[in-house]
């Protein structure tokens, strides 16, 4: 490429980072990393009724959860007002935006006669200088707008990175307001002036922005500015086929950690979501910078699948160390109010892990070693019959008075199901019910050695 790659992430505050614009993140993160570019972190704090430092704390957090280190920023419009009431100023002077002091009911008439002769709503440029024409008188006590003056004839074409040719009429654009009357400036035109000032090379973002597109290029254009590469990638369905919404699931990201998904195993999944490398559906962060070139977007929407994604995350969850699962466990059930060290749980881990998808499913098997199980009515009557008590107490004699290991709880159990003629899912169904809670865990031998004894002996003598 002949110009240094620069892209960003420009999240608003009016909400928690979410799934769609973690991805677009990751895009932009991989695409300038790829090209051994820069990327930048925005926020887009403009709408002040709405913003919150809650949420801004939140998207710093989801970007360092996700590791998608940025090199500068973050950058906060409302800390550049001055330099956007700066190019207003210019563009009012050369004459590339005016003042316009239509009031909202002038606004609102305008549109409903265009509706009642069939045609497009849309700012009719009154109040637009032209040559020779005669503006209305400046009404007193109206605070204008700043509008800025598209052109009226030709096209507004780029190339997108992902959907190709894009062209549109300056016909279909009106002038845009990039100005308040309370002087702030508008979304559109503090993106232009970011990107510009930033020095953006390539945009990429969901295509819910291409109308947008050909606005900011015209206002850039005006402005002189060198244009950035555009790549507007489908939005995230859900699995009914409309847009992934909290009803789907689409949470924060944030909570996707607390749930106790892995990093890693998100942004495996993420970057499948409208991009892909042959084949390949696990891969690891180094491989993702090396193949995203940005070639291979998706031109049609990505589903989100929460069982692909419980699936990648089980293959990353299995392929980490006990040790360092153990402390994201010790997190998990800290939130549950158990206390568990990473010592305790290291072993649990490498037992349990192949059962689980999440280090929340992890704390869920693991809370019973400890905290007190109460098992379902339904299971204490499906196995804690009278036909196995007899063996239930005789084995816990016999744990009573062994050596504390797999193999000697083994051989107690084997020798217990020979004197009471019994077969091993009956008795250990039953010992599972009553000192894991359920009846269905890894083999049962393994599973008590990892108790302490008394707290076995303890929950066997309920019977």
């Amino acid at each position: 490429m002949t110009r240094k790659v620069r892209t960003r992430i420009a999240p608003s505050p009016t909400g928690f980072l979410h799934l769609g614009t973690a991805r677009t993140a990751l895009f932009s993160w991989a695409f300038a990393r790829h090209h051994g570019g820069e990327f930048i972190l925005r926020i887009e704090d403009t709408d002040v009724a709405r913003s919150t430092q809650e949420a801004v704390d939140q998207i710093i957090a989801a970007m360092k959860w996700l590791r998608l280190d940025y090199d500068e920023g973050p950058f906060f419009q409302m800390q550049r007002l001055a330099r956007y009431r700066e190019v207003i100023a210019k563009m009012l002077a050369d004459g590339s935006a005016y003042r316009c002091y239509c009031t909202p009911q002038e606004l609102d008439a305008m549109r409903e006669a265009q509706r009642a002769r069939g045609e497009k709503p849309r700012y009719d440029g009154r109040w637009r200088p032209e040559p020779g024409k005669t503006l209305p008188a400046v009404p007193p006590g109206v605070e204008p707008v700043v509008r800025f003056r598209n052109p009226l004839d030709g096209d507004v074409s780029w190339h997108d990175m992902v959907k190709g040719t894009i062209s549109i009429s300056n016909r279909e654009l009106d002038d845009l307001i990039i100005a308040r009357p309370d002087g702030t400036p508008t979304y559109n035109f503090c993106v232009v002036v970011d990107d510009w000032d930033m020095q953006i090379s390539h945009v990429i973002r969901g295509d819910d922005h291409v109308n947008n597109t050909p606005r900011q290029i015209n206002i850039l254009r005006a402005l002189g500015a060198e244009l950035p590469e555009y790549g507007h990638v489908p939005m995230i369905l859900g699995p009914d086929g409309d847009k992934l919404s909290k009803r789907h699931g689409a949470v924060s990201v944030m909570q996707y950690e607390e749930a106790g998904y892995l990093p890693d195993a998100m942004v495996n999944y993420l970057s499948r979501l409208g991009w892909s490398h042959g084949d390949d559906e696990l891969f690891t962060r180094e491989q993702l910078v090396s193949w995203f070139d940005g070639h291979h977007l998706a031109k049609s929407p990505a589903q989100w699948d929460a069982a692909k994604l419980n699936w990648v995350n089980a293959h990353y969850l299995k392929g980490m160390t006990d040790a360092s699962l153990a402390a994201l466990v010790s997190a998990q059930l800290a939130r549950r109010g158990i206390v568990a060290s990473e010592a305790q749980l290291t072993p649990l881990c490498g037992l349990f892990k192949d059962r689980c998808a999440t280090t929340g499913e992890l704390a869920d098997w693991l809370g019973m070693y400890f905290a007190d199980v109460a098992p379902s009515e339904q299971d204490l009557a499906s196995h804690v019959t009278d036909a196995v008590r007899p063996a239930l107490r005789a084995l816990r004699d016999k744990l009573a008075a062994i050596e504390w290991n797999k193999a000697a709880i083994g051989a107690a159990i084997k020798e217990t199901l020979a004197a009471h003629s019994l077969k091993m899912p009956q008795l250990a169904h039953a010992v599972r019910v009553l000192v894991c809670g359920r009846a269905q865990t890894p083999s049962i031998d393994a599973v008590l050695e990892l108790f302490p004894r008394d707290t076995v002996l303890a929950r066997l003598r309920s019977v």
